[in-house]
């Protein structure tokens, strides 16, 4: 037996975090969820109209742009440790938003809030530098796990630990690609670093006395899910103007510049940002100024729908490799 579930990953951007609606846990349980429900073909036409519904049940929120990640299907994810009852596959979403004061309203009476997603996953937060815990807890406890042998029926990789370690934090050359986001996130499940592998049963987990505090857990394997979405969407803003999915109409360059970093989990040269946003000729001055910044009126731009027309790649790329 299979039934069939929705996820969604609302992101928005404020102050200046990136930000994903949680839902309050189903009962017995004391950590956060994605916005999810099943998927009922006498309902539902398609999986996005079950998507929108399903969200907008739970979170009085309604859609805007939506775009399907992934299908999320192994055996043991919602850890029950016994293979009775229909088995849940679940269809990932990503979805952008804008915040607004009547949105966030709704979503307090529907007990759903905004959480910066650096709450659930410190480690991939590099605005100002390398986070404290990837040198004192992540890459000590994966060097320990890369040098211990590898259990005799682990399936088969392409690549050693070592070699995987280096690919996804790649510390020794001075780089680090924020799109491999779902590799860290996979890796330190497999080491059993993180508190969903406890609670999973993995053996990794289970043989170690204590774990290290990397980020709050989630209901299931809903991190997974986020870290799959977080992976997708810093890799498109790279070639597709998303980013302007998340800005209010009329914005600063600086607003625009503390948006895409957040998103990156990367600081950005201000005049290198500057250069890439002119070169690029994604924005217009509106011929207004905001003096909310404190200091001098800033000019006020909008994104220029017309490029959309002109030509196939809109990104900013920002970085990494």
């Amino acid at each position: 037996m299979i039934e069939i579930g929705l996820n969604a990953v609302i992101v928005s951007v404020a102050a200046p975090q990136p930000q994903v609606l949680t839902i309050a846990a189903p009962p017995n349980t004391s950590v956060p969820s994605l916005p999810f429900g099943p998927f009922d073909p006498t309902r539902h036409r398609t999986f996005e109209i079950g998507l929108r519904e399903w969200v907008e049940e739970q979170t009085a929120l309604k859609l805007g742009y939506v775009e399907q990640l992934y299908t999320f299907g192994d055996r043991g994810r919602h850890h029950i440790h016994s293979d009775a009852g229909p088995h849940v596959v679940s269809v990932g979403y990503l979805a952008l938003a804008r915040q607004t004061p009547k949105s966030d309203e709704a979503l307090t009476q529907q007990n759903a809030q905004w959480r910066s997603w650096y709450s659930f996953f410190p480690w991939e937060d590099w605005r100002d530098g390398m986070p404290p815990m990837v040198e004192r807890e992540i890459l000590p406890a994966l060097k320990r796990w890369a040098d211990a042998p590898v259990p005799e029926h682990s399936p088969p990789r392409g690549n050693t630990r070592e070699d995987r370690v280096h690919q996804a934090f790649a510390i020794t050359d001075g780089m680090w690609n924020e799109e491999r986001v779902l590799d860290r996130y996979e890796m330190l499940y497999e080491a059993g670093l993180l508190a969903e592998a406890q609670r999973d049963g993995r053996p990794a987990a289970q043989e170690r006395e204590g774990l290290p505090p990397l980020g709050t857990p989630m209901l299931h394997d809903h991190r997974r899910i986020l870290a799959t979405a977080i992976s997708r969407l810093r890799t498109k803003l790279k070639y597709r103007p998303l980013i302007f999915e998340l800005m209010p109409h009329a914005f600063t360059l600086t607003d625009l510049q503390r948006c895409v970093e957040a998103i990156s989990g990367r600081h950005i040269h201000k005049q290198n940002f500057r250069r890439l946003v002119e070169k690029g000729d994604l924005v217009e001055p509106t011929g207004e100024t905001s003096t909310q910044t404190g200091g001098r009126p800033a000019a006020l731009f909008r994104f220029r729908h017309e490029v959309l027309k002109e030509r196939p790649a809109l990104g900013l790329r920002v970085g990494g490799r």
